[in-house]
């Protein structure tokens, strides 16, 4: 970055055995899947036990990784002798949103009030499609494998959102729906306590709420809310205890832009919203970034320079090629001063940059020197 911004020196945070997460977040196509992947691939280069938990619809990272498919279990992935260290081993897995709300529920009730509550309707429309679910699971799933212990690095490639409060805002929502007024008032005639003593109110509510929603709908909504009460004390519970996790020094955020306005706006954004939660932010990750063979010569000096071979009516190689510099570094230059806005307004936060690649990442190599660039250069396994 420019205006002196200092690089984030990549290697030393994946080598730091104190730290356990790392969060790649940022808005949607930036390139945050790569990153991760491509972070999971350099840890194993460094000699760590990484997993790479992905939540991208387009299941690229598989793809790249070798592997057919991804599911809610972390599969190995086969890497050749020279992208591993000794010790170091790399296993991805996508993101099941309800398979991991279902493994909430077995795990904090009983086998027969758990059934009851996996095959209530209500249920699993919740689990499959409410707002939020997916970045609550997101959390979830990483405080698994942070207790199971398997991993000595866990790197989270968060859901494509246009907001950080998605990420970090997850589970006080859902955990506010599920235990909001709303859901408590429809659930009533189900509950004991202070909600049946209002009696002919609470009757009249829900009668027109049948009406409206279905006897039927409002019935499973009912039950959900009788069943899910044994299970709600824990559910808040950990997702409490994974916030605070992303809070402690052995978490580590990264924030994905591209040298785009609207990207570098929303990075700015996510910066300050981790800093307001006191998450711990290590870094900056600028992706596709543009540089010419020639830093030296404007765009300005290239186009006069082309201008005037031209009207002399000779060399035109010479001036097709100051064209398509002046060019480059017109996009040069445009990138360079988003860049310098967003580290003026943020001066101690370190960047790592990555080149544009002219191919898409596709397989382990690709990876590796998305790696190498993120890394500084490439490693001698």
């Amino acid at each position: 970055m420019s205006g002196g911004t200092d690089r984030l020196d990549v290697d030393a945070l994946l080598s730091d055995g104190a730290v356990r997460t790392v969060v790649c977040c940022g808005s949607g196509g930036v390139g945050k899947t790569t990153t991760a992947a491509a972070l999971g691939l350099r840890a194993a280069a460094l000699g760590r036990q990484a997993v790479v938990i992905t939540v991208d619809p387009a299941r690229r990272l598989a793809q790249s990784m070798g592997l057919s498919e991804l599911d809610n279990t972390p599969r190995p992935v086969e890497l050749p002798g020279s992208f591993a260290a000794p010790g170091g081993s790399l296993h991805a897995m996508m993101l099941d949103m309800k398979r991991t709300f279902d493994e909430i529920v077995e795990a904090h009730a009983a086998p027969e009030r758990a059934r009851e509550i996996l095959a209530n309707p209500f249920y699993r429309s919740l689990s499959s499609s409410f707002t939020g679910t997916q970045e609550y699971m997101a959390m979830e799933k990483l405080g698994q494998l942070r207790e199971d212990g398997d991993w000595d690095l866990i790197i989270v490639d968060t859901p494509p959102s246009r907001s950080a409060l998605d990420f970090l805002d997850a589970p006080e929502r859902l955990g506010r729906f599920l235990d909001g007024r709303l859901i408590r008032v429809l659930g009533a005639p189900a509950r004991t306590g202070a909600f049946r003593l209002l009696g002919a109110g609470v009757g009249m509510l829900t009668g027109m709420l049948s009406k409206i929603v279905g006897a039927q709908a409002l019935k499973d909504v009912q039950s959900f809310v009788a069943s899910f009460d044994a299970v709600f004390g824990g559910f808040q519970e950990r997702a409490e205890r994974t916030y605070r996790r992303l809070q402690d020094p052995g978490t580590a955020f990264l924030v994905v832009a591209v040298p785009e306005s609207d990207a570098v706006r929303e990075a700015a954004y996510f910066v300050e919203r981790l800093a307001a939660d006191s998450m711990p932010l290590a870094g900056m990750v600028m992706n596709r970034t543009h540089r010419t063979p020639v830093d030296g010569l404007s765009a300005e000096q290239a186009m006069a320079a082309c201008t005037e071979l031209e009207r002399q009516g000779g060399h035109p190689l010479a001036a097709a090629a100051l064209r398509l510099h002046a060019r480059a570094a017109g996009l040069r230059d445009r990138e360079a001063e988003l860049r310098g806005r967003l580290s003026a307004a943020h001066p101690g936060v370190p960047v790592a940059e990555v080149p544009a690649r002219t191919r898409d990442v596709h397989d382990l190599a690709a990876l590796r020197e998305v790696g190498d660039a993120l890394g500084g250069g490439p490693l001698t396994v």
